[in-house]
């Protein structure tokens, strides 16, 4: 319920007559490790028109997780809306006297990250089976909606995506490449299973059909569905040159080829493939390469725009606010004029300036953070996707997504001793408190768990490397 919604009442004068109440809806379980805000304006709404009205709403889903499950050993975070976010639900703690306070603490560790942290990961191509399938068929909710293609039928169908269906649990952090092994090795499987039958006296086949059957037929149904996404998600990416996008975001990753790289984005804008992957493209150029050369920006939004259509000017304007398609020229000579100014003025209001021009021209700095961090794995010979070694598989071994690191190196470290460069490059407001009042007690099983929460949404991609990261660290 916000203020503005009381100030409309007022306007049209029936504040008086109305009662208001709320259905205070935060937090929404999709799965057993996933919680979400189901909030899909918010990115739109703080980082482009800098709306803060989605912060309550933040804090108060934090306020409830606390009462739920006691207080939070640690919290971490980065960025500007992490720290407000966290900032509101300290004071709201405070006003309500901690309705979690006296309970034993489930939730040993709480990191908040901004999304503007890392524009990176999300706008890599999705190589999980997860990832695919919401890049494919949109996963809203913790469902998705297979069309007539999928279930070899005139209907659609929709079907929950989570932990309880056993097909989809074993391969949705697995990379596409091994899925379609897997999916085979299940189905011959399964048949063992049916043909076990026929060889059973008629006791057995009673158990069998009162006991067995239902699951085998469940198992039988999901099977087919997942096979004919795969093969629908295969069709699709054939269509779209798949694997050369793919190559040609590794190399802007690792800073290769750059010149190759855009011909292929002007290639692919031409051949009018994807409005969306074009523009991802132009994005992920650039922010690897800190911003685009004056020529190429106009090149590229020429041939967009008559590829597309002139309404993407306002695309690009909004684009170009939120720093994530940008012209290099202003960013340097920005950066120019602050450093003559924090000459003439102290440190303090030297912050709040250059604050004031971070957000003018948000540095991408990618290059320096991905040196820093060992983002690009080095590898000898071949990368085993299926027995994968670090969080890179989930980019084919190409490149560590950075929030996730981030999140395993200020865990490890315990804070951000050590990660100063990093965040300093990240454009700061990060921060780590312990609550005094939880014992730091390595040994509980609460010290262990983790709630990362991405302000601004996340991709699955990163939801798998998380899960890889937890499996290894136990």
């Amino acid at each position: 319920q916000f203020y503005a919604c009381e100030m409309v009442l007022e306007e049209e004068g029936v504040f008086g007559d109305v009662t208001c109440d709320e259905w205070s809806f935060y937090l929404l379980p999709l799965d057993e490790d996933i919680i979400s805000m189901e909030l899909p304006e918010f990115f739109r709404d703080y980082f482009l028109e800098g709306d803060h009205r989605w912060i309550n709403s933040i804090a108060r889903a934090l306020q409830l997780l606390n009462s739920l499950y006691g207080p939070f050993g640690k919290a971490y975070g980065i960025g500007r809306c992490a720290k407000m976010s966290y900032e509101l639900w300290r004071d709201l703690e405070e006003e309500s006297e901690g309705d979690g306070q006296g309970r034993k603490p489930e939730i040993g560790n709480i990191f908040l990250m901004d999304r503007d942290t890392d524009y990176v990961t999300a706008l890599c191509s999705q190589v999980v089976y997860e990832g695919l399938v919401d890049d494919t068929f949109r996963i809203k909710c913790g469902s998705v909606d297979f069309g007539p293609d999928v279930t070899s039928s005139d209907k659609s169908i929709k079907v929950l995506l989570n932990a309880q269906d056993k097909v989809f649990s074993q391969i949705r952090n697995e990379h596409f490449s091994s899925v379609f092994g897997f999916l085979s090795q299940k189905s011959r499987n399964l048949q063992a299973q049916y043909d076990r039958r026929r060889s059973m006296d008629i006791k057995q086949m009673k158990n069998f059909v009162s006991q067995e059957l239902k699951g085998l037929k469940q198992e039988h149904r999901l099977l087919s569905l997942h096979i004919g996404a795969c093969e629908s998600i295969m069709k699709k990416k054939t269509k779209q040159d798949f694997q050369e996008m793919i190559k040609a975001e590794h190399s802007l990753l690792e800073g290769f080829d750059i010149r190759e790289s855009t011909s292929f984005i002007e290639e692919h804008i031409d051949r009018q493939v994807s409005p969306i992957e074009s523009l991802r493209l132009m994005c992920l150029l650039s922010i690897t390469e800190n911003g685009l050369i004056p020529k190429d920006y106009r090149s590229l939004k020429t041939q967009y725009l008559q590829s597309y259509g002139p309404e993407h000017l306002l695309t690009f304007h909004n684009l170009k606010r939120i720093g994530l398609l940008t012209e290099q020229s202003a960013g340097e000579t920005l950066t120019a004029v602050e450093s003559k100014v924090s000459k003439l003025v102290t440190d303090r209001a030297a912050g709040k300036i250059t604050d004031a021009f971070n957000s003018l021209a948000r540095k991408s700095n990618f290059r320096a953070i991905s040196k820093k961090l060992g983002l690009i794995p080095r590898v000898d010979g071949e990368y085993d996707l299926k027995m994968p070694r670090d969080m890179a598989y989930v980019f084919s071994g190409a490149y560590v997504p950075l929030s996730c690191k981030i999140i395993e190196q200020v865990l490890e470290r315990r804070g951000w001793l050590g990660l100063e460069e990093v965040v300093r490059l990240l454009n700061g407001n990060e921060f780590s408190v312990s609550d005094s009042t939880v014992e730091d007690n390595p040994a509980w099983e609460s010290q262990r768990i983790v709630l990362a929460v991405f302000l601004g949404g996340c991709t699955f991609s990163e939801i798998a490397a998380l899960r890889f990261l937890g499996k290894e660290r136990g």
